[in-house]
């Protein structure tokens, strides 16, 4: 995954995303203990925010370096032998979380990912079993803060649907 973290870091230094933050189950792996994924989601802040294929640049860049965007795996791009599906950071919650995301070294690459409290609150949106489970296992991973995740809750509208799965 190293090498794959260098490309989207290349993707920033040369404009053709502002930003990216790792989320889904792989960010939830930098917090608590791993679960099987099949795919990195990167969510991402767009240089571009005027374009109507938003996702095109990304793709174009990519097929210049060598990578096949058009040989999809499912809806993701194998970057180094990685599974990657870009996902626009489309609402006020995703563009929070990528901008409050952490840095995190891994394997000497600096990466962005979203901070536990908000990818908890992204499974709750979500709303789908598995997302349930991962909130769960976030909320006992070290440093989730119950403070923040009950704010966050609240800004968004979600403490009615978080309190309805009587997560124990």
């Amino acid at each position: 995954m190293k090498k794959t973290l260098d490309v989207l870091n290349k993707l920033v230094r040369e404009n053709i995303i502002r930003d990216y933050a790792i989320g889904g189950a792989m960010g939830a792996m930098f917090y608590a203990e791993a679960v099987t994924t099949m795919d990195l989601d990167i969510f991402v802040l767009f240089s571009d925010e005027t374009s109507l294929i938003p996702l095109a640049p990304i793709y174009d860049k990519l097929k210049e370096w060598g990578y096949n965007p058009d040989e999809y795996e499912k809806e993701c791009v194998n970057i180094e032998g990685t599974p990657v599906q870009f996902l626009p950071a489309y609402d006020d919650l995703l563009q929070e979380a990528l901008v409050f995301a952490r840095t995190f070294d891994y394997e000497g690459v600096s990466t962005k990912v979203m901070l536990a409290e908000y990818l908890a609150l992204i499974c709750v949106k979500t709303g789908r079993l598995k997302d349930k489970l991962r909130v769960q296992m976030l909320m006992t991973s070290d440093g989730f803060s119950m403070k923040k995740f009950m704010e966050l809750l609240a800004k968004f509208k979600l403490t009615e649907r978080f309190e309805s799965w009587k997560i124990q």
